[in-house]
């Protein structure tokens, strides 16, 4: 199945900054890449950063546009055939032969793991035919999902003064990646074995963090000599996913220690909240026809949100529900909502539920409460005074007229 350009889309909306989400803190001081970044990717929050939106060579992690392109184009059962390309012997490469066929699947790992040139290069002709007309499209979906500073001109990351990208965008891109649940799998795996072609292959991922920390599953490296080293890198630890990217580190090991620095620096700058709880009352209703009885509304979902540690204020919980209700209502019967904002945007709307049933009223009951109304009470109290008035007036009259024998006597 071919991943959906809007799944990636969707992905990429919730990083568009805000401008208080854009004047980030300052990296740390031991972080020595020329640009870096590091943000929480649920909120799209900055962390830290640093020349975060200057171009630069980015080497192999052009890839990671090669792999989004790939998987929104073709299926991972496709079969591809390797064309007759000869990588220099200093290229990444997983050892295809012209001819070969593999598929998406496991080119897909040879290109994200062992950063085979030659795989890049096979997905790049059985997606759009030829190198050229898929750099097209890796240029398209860059506009479209606004890397305002990225250009690509080949698929692989080979120097060029037209493929470029900045710290920012890398991190974009990849946090649309990490929604595809196969590409994610790759990333963090230490190693894979790629099944199909002419012989089996096993690679260790490149990005050495994935087995050395527990909680790192992610993401490119990259290296020419333009770029430098560079490593865009992911973490996840108790529900808050970071993702980071350094350019221009001096090293592997310096790239490592970077990201590392960047990653643990931020972790505990958020922290993950309940901003709604699933079955908690958050308000009551009366209920009609039964005087004194009331019903408990609560949210039918829990939602947690990220927030920067000590911001919780930043949350905002609005309460939409019914003053009276009338039964029969069901248990769980939804009965008004719950809005969720977050830095003044909705994130989250959850329904406000029954905690319990209410049964239909008795005609005792609604009779009960009939009698109860003000203005019945009232026209009864009226008619009971005509009542009286009508029956003193007519006494009196009665008192004032003479009977027929008293009237004959008198004459």
């Amino acid at each position: 199945m071919k991943w959906p350009a809007a799944a990636a889309l969707a992905a990429a909306a919730t990083l568009l900054l805000t401008p208080n989400q854009a004047q980030a803190r300052a990296c740390p001081d031991s972080v020595g890449a020329q640009a870096a970044i590091v943000i929480e990717v649920s909120t799209g929050i900055v962390a830290c950063e640093r020349q975060a939106d200057k171009r630069l060579a980015i080497g192999s992690t052009t890839k990671l546009m090669t792999a989004l392109v790939t998987l929104e184009n073709a299926k991972l059962s496709d079969t591809f055939t390797a064309s007759d390309y000869r990588p220099l012997p200093i290229e990444s490469q997983i050892g295809l032969q012209p001819g070969e066929r593999m598929k998406v699947s496991d080119l897909m790992r040879g290109l994200l793991l062992e950063s085979g040139n030659d795989a890049a290069v096979t997905l790049a002709e059985g997606v759009s035919g030829s190198r050229k007309a898929f750099v097209r499209q890796m240029n398209r979906r860059a506009r479209q999902l606004d890397l305002e500073n990225t250009r690509f001109a080949n698929p692989i990351g080979l120097d060029d003064e037209n493929n470029y990208s900045s710290a920012h965008d890398l991190v974009k891109l990849a946090a649309v990646l990490r929604e595809n649940k196969f590409f994610s799998k790759i990333v963090d795996s230490p190693s894979g074995t790629l099944k199909t072609g002419s012989h089996p292959r096993t690679f260790r991922n490149r990005n050495r963090l994935v087995s050395r920390y527990a909680w790192v599953n992610g993401v490119k490296t990259g290296h020419t000599r333009g770029a430098g080293y560079v490593l865009v890198g992911s973490g996840s630890r108790n529900g808050i996913q970071l993702i980071s990217a350094v350019l221009g580190t001096s090293s592997e090991a310096a790239r490592d220690s970077d990201t590392m620095a960047l990653l643990n620096w931020a972790i505990p700058k958020f922290q993950r909240i309940r901003a709604v709880v699933e079955g908690k009352t958050l308000a009551t209703a009366d209920i009609r026809d039964r005087p004194g009885a009331t019903l408990n509304l609560a949210p039918d979902r829990t939602v947690r949100r990220i927030i920067e540690r000590g911001k919780r204020d930043e949350v905002k919980v609005t309460v939409d529900a019914p003053d009276v209700v009338e039964g029969p209502i069901r248990s769980g019967q939804r009965l008004g909502r719950v809005e969720v904002r977050q830095d003044g945007t909705l994130v989250a709307t959850v329904a406000l539920v029954a905690k319990s049933a209410v049964p239909a009223p008795t005609p005792a009951q609604k009779a009960k409460t009939w009698a109860a109304r003000p203005w019945v009470i009232g026209g009864i109290g009226a008619a009971l005074v005509a009542t009286v008035l009508l029956v003193t007036r007519r006494a009196r009259t009665s008192r004032r007229r003479p009977s027929r024998r008293e009237a004959r006597a008198a004459s």
